[in-house]
């Protein structure tokens, strides 16, 4: 049986006590040149990769990995890790590699380059924090982390270690975002206004209800034996629950709803979009459970409304009760941008959309770009393929990768934030010097 990390780890303890001193200045120091010293990786070396979580969305992604591997010799699994032991024997056989209920073990391993981390949110932070001391690079499934604080320690955790660490939302290496950028910064829609999208899902049972295995628990033995103390890790401590288990999204401990399995997949793009992307600087949100009156604590219905200090906003909604989307669009004074007319932030679509607001265009606008709605194509790829080849070539050349922890870090402090919004009922501001949230508007 595993144990349990219950106490603090090097970094938290550094950080806690940062007014220390210069103590504990050199130590952080000296943590970051220690993990930065990863394995050289040749041009034709694999890189060995080691997934942790090996759920539907783990099995997924090491799926893919060994795939790339198989057709291109880049990487192999040859770890893999999970709580429950059935998903462990499982993905040994399929991959033929080690098995392990410890991430730990996984982490400990010399021979490992990167880590897929694929487990329920509120593990994320801290299993990518430990891995980027460990001198690993980082594979981190969306959302990123759980809470604000975690945010600022991945952040400056990767600049510290100069590790690799690439967000898990693939839609964010389709081409359609990259175009959308260009042709922003090209003027084709002016002074920027407001961004808009959704994320709309519709199921008989209600989502998030996975498959509850009846064999398994933690007094079970061989493949139904779960380590439960290790899988709460960080959260409040709770008797066994097979509902949290297989179905954590239901519980804020865990998730946060809709917010942060389908809206960072919206917020991560627009922020490519921008072009640069940004902190939110007030967000209300407001949702309700409309038909899915189970054990859920998230709501089934989910809205934000963020401002930004820049004189834009953004409007996000959401139901897993109803599945017409809205178009995602970023409206100019001069133009309107249609990035996925359909609405499916993570479908593909044949081109984007530039639509002049003809009555306001100024004659340089129109000699430049006409008063007629443009198409721009869109190239067609596989997004999960294009964004697991971005992490692997820059574990080779350590480049900053497509959805890189900046990028990620602006979409997931604006749906925490919501989250935070929902819950509190209050419209809340966020301090980006003092990585804050708070009830009054930061002072200038």
């Amino acid at each position: 049986m595993s144990s349990h990390p219950d106490s603090l780890n090097r970094r938290d303890f550094v950080r806690g006590a940062a007014g220390a001193g210069a103590a504990a200045v050199a130590a952080r120091a000296f943590a970051a040149q220690k993990s930065s010293a990863g394995r050289v990786i040749g041009a034709n070396d694999r890189i060995h990769v080691g997934v942790i979580g090996v759920g539907l969305r783990g099995s997924y992604l090491a799926r893919q990995f060994a795939l790339i591997g198989e057709k291109t010799n880049a990487c192999q699994v040859v770890a893999v890790c999970d709580v429950y032991q059935k998903r462990v024997n499982q993905a040994k056989e399929r991959f033929q590699c080690d098995g392990y209920l410890d991430y730990r073990q996984v982490l400990d391993r010399s021979d490992v380059d990167a880590v897929v981390i694929a487990t329920p949110d509120h593990w994320h932070a801290r299993m990518a924090l430990e891995a980027m001391d460990k001198g690993k690079d980082v594979y981190l499934e969306k959302p990123m982390c759980h809470t604000i604080e975690e945010v600022r320690q991945l952040v400056h955790t990767v600049k510290e270690t100069k590790r690799v660490l690439q967000v898990g939302s693939q839609t964010t290496s389709a081409d359609q975002w990259h175009k959308a950028k260009k042709a922003i910064a090209d003027g084709m829609i002016g002074r920027m206004v407001m961004s808009q999208g959704s994320y709309h899902r519709n199921s008989r049972e209600g989502e998030w209800n996975w498959k509850i295995d009846p064999d398994a628990g933690p007094d079970r033995k061989g493949d139904g034996y779960v380590d439960w103390k290790m899988w709460l890790g960080p959260a409040p401590k709770r008797p066994w629950d097979p509902d949290r288990f297989f179905r954590y999204r239901k519980y804020w401990d865990y998730s946060g709803g809709i917010a942060t399995d389908l809206f960072f997949h919206v917020a991560a793009p627009l922020n490519i979009c921008w072009g640069e992307p940004q902190f939110p600087y007030k967000v209300v949100a407001g949702g309700t459970t409309s038909v899915f009156k189970d054990e859920r604590e998230v709501p089934d219905t989910f809205h934000l409304i963020a401002e930004y200090a820049k004189g834009h906003s953004v409007v996000l909604t959401s139901s897993m009760a109803n599945s017409q989307h809205i178009p995602g669009l970023i409206r100019g004074h001069e133009g309107t941008l249609i990035m996925v007319e359909h609405g499916m932030f993570e479908r593909p679509t044949p081109y984007i959309l530039v639509r002049p607001e003809r009555r306001v265009i100024s004659e340089e606008y129109r000699a430049k770009f006409g008063e007629e709605e443009i198409k721009i194509p869109v190239e067609q790829t596989s997004d999960i393929v294009a964004h697991i080849t971005n992490f692997l070539d820059c574990v080779r050349t350590r480049q900053k990768p497509t959805l890189d922890v900046e990028t990620a870090a602006r979409a997931q402090v604006l749906i925490t934030m919501s989250v935070l919004s929902y819950r509190e009922g209050k419209v809340l501001y966020f301090d980006e010097d003092r990585w804050k949230v708070t009830t009054k508007p930061p002072k200038a």
